[in-house]
């Protein structure tokens, strides 16, 4: 079966993922119907008063344009089952809400107009849908009448529902670069390929969209084209990722904190230097990084999410060329401590990326003795010497396959020093 188009993937390298739907008005969680056992009725009260009035999406795509993201994935439907657009499949949607309209079309529309491409994220769960089969993973997993409400449901008609909303996604919003399904958990008292109907699935989607990059998540990785690009979850890969023995197309998808909804309450938000580090990390081993914001209940990016997004920003503005394009280094080259090294086979150019000053000397074993011709500050594209003076070396008993980069003994005043070396 065919595969989806990675080419553009692998060279954008940075992409913002959006869960936005009903839980941002809790604000603790977007599994906080099934971690807190709620019934329909209950979590209803956040569909009666979901009112995002200061929604713009302009300024959502502003945001991710000047932080350097190329696209974005946004949840249509999360596992709650609530609908970001007006699905003739069901009622349980934004356009009955207060908001009373479509919230994805336009979002579309604005991410478009700042060039990003589009992605959707569609949840395989659905906690509110009548015929999904309440399961271990179901907020109503430990109910006393279990059995009796699962009486009269009939997974074939979800799967069917299913199919259905994604034929609208993807068909409604013109061209999708990128479809997110999420996610299989086949076993005991869970759901694979046959609860999903995937190979059925995957076929729509094919014949769809036959461009579109596909996660790995419908159970399907045994099957050749069923999938285009390996996502790891909250978690930064040691090496490239491999499967039968080959790298792939992978992507690290992570949070700014602990949750991917709006967390009023969540404090662990991470640092604009170590964010801007997983970024670098993840393309020095040939990935790309999906950083999610949950936006609050009224349709905003909270000031936590905005100061990150700028951050990172101030930083690509000056560095993006170390990353769009760039991919791990050939082998013959080794990553000096404390810091990692991308590569442009386009420009024949590699980046090394400082996550610690030294003092004085930066030392390249290997290869950059013979090949480098040109070492340059990225930032502001000022000369750094190449080699040792004579004593200097004496001491350290240098080696002839070693560079040594002679560094400015202040820290430049970047989030993360790079290197720029022009090889010959």
């Amino acid at each position: 079966m065919q595969k989806g188009d990675t080419s553009w993937f692998v060279h954008d390298r940075f992409g913002l993922f959006i869960h936005w739907g009903l839980y941002a008005l809790p604000a603790r969680h977007e599994w906080v119907k099934n971690y807190e056992r709620m019934t329909d009725e209950e979590y209803q009260r956040y569909f009666e008063r979901f009112d995002p009035d200061l929604y713009n999406p302009d300024e959502w795509a502003a945001a991710a344009a000047n932080a350097g993201m190329k696209y974005f994935v946004v949840t249509t439907k999360h596992h709650e089952g609530f609908c970001l657009w007006d699905s003739k499949l069901t009622d349980y949607k934004a356009t009955n809400t207060p908001a009373k309209r479509d919230l994805l079309k336009p979002m579309v529309e604005a991410f478009r107009r700042r060039g990003l491409r589009v992605g959707f994220y569609y949840s395989l769960l659905d906690w509110h849908h009548p015929h999904f089969i309440i399961d271990k993973l179901h907020p109503l997993r430990d109910h006393p009448d279990r059995a009796k409400l699962n009486r009269g449901r009939d997974q074939r008609k979800y799967a069917a529902y299913l199919y259905g909303q994604t034929r609208e996604l993807l068909t409604q919003f013109g061209k999708i670069d990128i479809l997110w399904f999420d996610f299989s958990y086949p076993g005991e008292d869970g759901k694979g390929r046959d609860d999903w109907q995937s190979l059925k699935l995957l076929k729509l989607v094919r014949k769809l969209q036959p461009h579109i990059i596909l996660d790995d998540r419908l159970d399907l990785m045994d099957v050749p084209g069923a999938w285009d690009v390996k996502t790891p979850e909250q978690v930064q890969p040691r090496s490239w990722p491999v499967v039968d023995g080959k790298p792939v197309v992978w992507e690290a998808c992570q949070t700014f904190s602990g949750s991917w909804g709006y967390h009023r309450d969540e404090m662990t938000w991470r640092s604009v230097d170590e964010l801007v580090r997983t970024l670098i990390d993840c393309v020095s081993k040939g990935g790309n990084l999906l950083l999610n914001v949950g936006p609050t209940g009224r349709g905003e990016f909270d000031e936590r999410a905005l100061s990150r997004l700028a951050g990172i920003g101030e930083w690509m503005k000056r560095h993006n060329r170390a990353i769009y394009g760039c991919t791990q280094a050939p082998p013959e080259f080794p990553c000096p401590q404390d810091c990692r090294l991308t590569y442009n086979p386009q420009t024949n150019r590699i980046y090394v990326h400082i996550f610690a000053w030294p003092y004085k000397h930066l030392h390249l074993d290997g290869a950059f003795a013979d090949r480098v011709a040109y070492a340059q500050l990225l930032h502001d594209a000022s000369e750094v010497k190449m080699g040792m003076d004579a004593w200097h070396a004496s001491q350290l008993g240098g080696s002839e396959r070693t560079l040594t980069l002679t560094l400015p003994a202040v820290r430049p005043t970047v989030t993360v020093p790079v290197v720029e070396l022009f090889l010959k």
